[in-house]
């Protein structure tokens, strides 16, 4: 197996995805070492020649800044730290969001600018190697001093102490290095404070929805397409040249795409009855359109996060500086956490809307998708379900980053709420995930309505594909297994 070198490269979003979902191993290359180690010295130089009073490196933290730490007591300053923050509660997050936290850990403390032994850099990438999963708990990070508490649980693992997901089994940590005849890291002066100060919690959900969100573009796209033909929709909201002259660079793209994607489709191209489409045929480049620039301008800003230092202090051994200063606080993430949220939403409620009007019975199609309505309840209940997933998402994208709460007796008195923005956005997606399959469900069951006309090639292959997982419903049956194998079908 190749191995992937995290070596003071920058990583753009598919850089980051594409080492993720490899599974090749990750290492840290000479120039990381050498930065790491560097700095690490530096530091360490300073501690033993000077009597500087260093933030979070011999003192206590938040409003205790002005409490200081003898020498031999800078080590236990550390562990006492990562235990006493360990506070999350809730549930457990995904392993794929907490392999995220470690490979963003990592990348950012090899930057050299944090102050943290080889060793604990290394340990990180062992749990990554191995796919130990630490426990990291969905709640009790503000986003504003890093996420503190979810990435405590994380140090924890390092540390020997805390449980962690092995084999897909929960254990103690301590269980699974005696499995694996591997020794804890001791943590040295500073290294408690890098290792919790940091954004990666919220990072890392925002990488995994900023991925996530261009999937679910993608298809909502394709699954708008396939409505259009089903619902006899008018090409000419698609042109190039009414599109053009909105300036809005994803409503283009999007007017170009479903143009390109629709181009041999003989329902797209026959001429149509009816003089004008409902908001959400017609609008498809508008709606889904900001929603892509919306995707465009979190991408940028989980890119510059990926390649960020955000613990503190910052160490520059380069200038002789150390500095307290505030990279951690999570407000550029919080606000594109909850604008994502926003965006990833409408293209669900929009969706929606398309549902609906396929069961409504127009434009020469029965009620509710199905042959004998009446008897048949067909569809229904399927854009129900629609109905109550656009309405959650409505709640649950209400801004987190708004709100503030004073902590730490005041010393942090404006906070991002940055991580629960997060994990809002992580249910926004599964709902809009669930919301498109079952437009898909309710599209494809419309085409056959539509037969002998076909749709284009493209999707006539994605539907002939569709029809080996789900059936072409004749007679009412459990539809909850045809939406969850739609969904699964779209986003596998």
């Amino acid at each position: 197996m190749s191995t992937h070198y995290i070596n003071n490269q920058h990583y753009t979003l598919e850089d980051f995805e594409k080492v993720i979902s490899s599974g090749i191993r990750v290492e840290l290359g000479e120039n990381a070492k050498e930065a790491v180690q560097q700095c690490y010295n530096y530091l360490h130089e300073k501690l033993s020649s000077e009597s500087q009073v260093i933030y979070g490196i011999n003192t206590g933290f938040g409003s205790l800044c002005d409490t200081v730490v003898g020498d031999h007591e800078l080590d236990q300053l550390q562990l006492n730290l990562v235990r006493s923050h360990a506070c999350g509660v809730g549930e457990v997050i995904s392993d794929q969001i907490t392999k995220r936290i470690l490979l963003l850990k990592a990348i950012g403390l090899s930057r050299g600018h944090s102050g943290v032994q080889l060793e604990t850099i290394e340990q990180i990438l062992f749990f990554y190697n191995e796919n130990i999963m630490p426990v990291i708990y969905e709640l009790g990070s503000l986003g504003a001093s890093g996420d503190l508490a979810p990435l405590a649980h994380m140090s924890l693992s390092l540390i020997g102490e805390g449980e962690v997901i092995y084999k897909g089994i929960r254990k103690p940590t301590s269980d699974v290095f005696s499995e694996l005849n591997r020794k804890p890291v001791s943590l040295k002066a500073k290294e408690g404070l890098a290792l919790l100060n940091g954004t990666q919690f919220m990072s890392a959900f925002l990488s995994y929805s900023v991925a996530t969100g261009i999937d679910i573009l993608n298809s909502a796209n394709n699954i708008a397409s396939i409505s259009l033909d089903a619902l006899e929709g008018i090409r000419t909201p698609f042109k190039s040249n009414v599109n053009a002259l909105r300036n809005q660079k994803g409503q283009i793209k999007v007017a170009k795409y479903i143009s390109e994607r629709l181009k041999d489709s003989e329902l797209f191209k026959m001429e149509k009855e009816h003089v004008q489409d409902p908001y959400s045929l017609r609008c498809i480049p508008q709606i889904h359109g900001a929603s892509l620039d919306a995707i465009d301008y979190c991408k940028g800003i989980l890119e510059n996060e990926i390649n960020a230092v955000t613990d503190n202090p910052t160490i520059f051994p380069e200038t002789d500086e150390i500095i307290s200063a505030g990279n951690f606080h999570g407000q550029p993430l919080a606000l594109s956490l909850d604008f994502l949220a926003i965006a990833i939403s409408e293209l669900g409620s929009n969706s929606e809307r398309r549902t609906y009007k396929l069961i409504a019975g127009d434009r020469g199609l029965p009620a509710f998708l199905i042959k004998n309505p009446g008897l048949n309840s067909g569809l229904m209940i399927a854009q129900y379900s629609c109905a109550s997933l656009v309405s959650q998402n409505k709640q649950l994208c209400t801004p987190a980053s708004v709100d503030t709460i004073d902590s730490s007796n005041g010393q942090e008195d404006h906070v991002s709420m940055g991580a629960n923005a997060a994990t809002k956005l992580f249910k926004v997606i599964q709902n809009v995930k669930s919301i498109i399959g079952i437009e898909l469900l309710c599209a494809s069951q419309a085409m056959e309505f539509r037969r002998p006309l076909k749709s284009s090639a493209a999707n006539e292959e994605l539907l002939s594909e569709f029809r080996k997982t789900v059936p072409f419903i004749d007679e009412d049956r459990i539809i909850a297994e045809d939406i969850k194998n739609s969904k699964e079908y779209l986003f596998k």
